[in-house]
């Protein structure tokens, strides 16, 4: 019975048949959610749909038959504070002698919480697949809420524990995406991926995997690389390798920018409110 939806997840029918056992979908919860979401976007509803991720449209339709004039696809409503200033380079120097960073050295930075979803596994495997000359030089910086215990163990057997920081949530993250070199993403799932928008308007070039929503921007901006699906470890581990190595001479950075520049992602609030208010 509801005038609108906004759809900031993805589709729970998809999930619970392929990511679920048939033990999952024989209990109460299965039932509720799956009535819920069937109520909202099953052919006979007249619900109009905010969706903020054009990836899962085929998943609702596939599963509900949801006509396509239904769905409106919003911006992705990125913060305007994660732009690039004026002043980055010197944003960028400060953090860097902060964190005691080298001119020679690389910093690749993972943010999100969930590690084991945003791919912290696939980092730390292809971070100690680099040749000794790269890995040398380079330090990954995690940041998000969740428990580190596992991922610090891994570290410690590949023998990356004195080059992996994992913290916590914080508040001076643009900081970060100014002052790291490269932003590492390879989730196993991601309905959007905010953070691959994020890193692109602050001038740091992204790799990441395709099955992510937001993932046509990064090729969009002409701003990083996409790991194929299906993902091979091996595939990561030599485009990681690569993309290190051309970060000296690739526009990836400059094209960010210049993208944030005339991108339409940023108020997905006003969008929403519009759509709306003209119904």
């Amino acid at each position: 019975g509801l005038d609108g939806y906004y759809a900031a997840d993805s589709c729970y029918e998809d999930k619970a048949q392929n990511q679920r056992s048939w033990v999952y979908r024989r209990m109460p919860r299965y039932n509720l959610f799956s009535e819920f979401e069937e109520s909202v976007f099953s052919r006979d509803s007249e619900t109009e749909i905010l969706m903020i991720s054009s990836a899962q449209i085929p998943l609702f339709e596939q599963h509900y038959g949801t006509v396509p004039e239904r769905f409106h696809l919003l911006s992705p409503g990125i913060a305007r504070d994660r732009i690039a200033p004026a002043n980055r380079d010197d944003i960028r120097a400060d953090f860097r002698r902060e964190m005691k960073l080298g001119d020679d050295e690389i910093l690749l930075l993972m943010i999100g919480s969930g590690f084991i979803t945003k791919g912290l596994d696939r980092i730390l495997i292809a971070m100690s697949a680099l040749p000794q000359s790269l890995l040398d030089r380079a330090r990954l910086i995690v940041i998000g809420q969740d428990n580190p215990g596992a991922f610090r163990r891994m570290a410690l057997k590949l023998g990356l524990s004195g080059r992996v920081s994992i913290l916590k949530g914080r508040d001076d993250v643009p900081h970060f995406l100014m002052g790291a070199d490269l932003l590492v993403h390879p989730a196993y799932v991601e309905n959007t991926g905010t953070v691959l928008l994020e890193a692109i308007v602050a001038g740091l070039p992204v790799i990441a995997t395709d099955i992510c929503g937001y993932a046509p921007y990064v090729e969009k901006a002409d701003a990083g690389q996409l790991i194929p699906s299906p993902f091979h470890q091996e595939t990561f581990n030599v485009m990681l390798e690569g993309m290190i190595n051309k970060l000296g001479e690739s526009d990836w950075s400059a094209n960010g920018i210049a993208f944030a520049a005339v991108a339409d992602i940023y108020n997905m609030p006003q969008h929403a409110a519009d759509y709306i208010c003209s119904e």
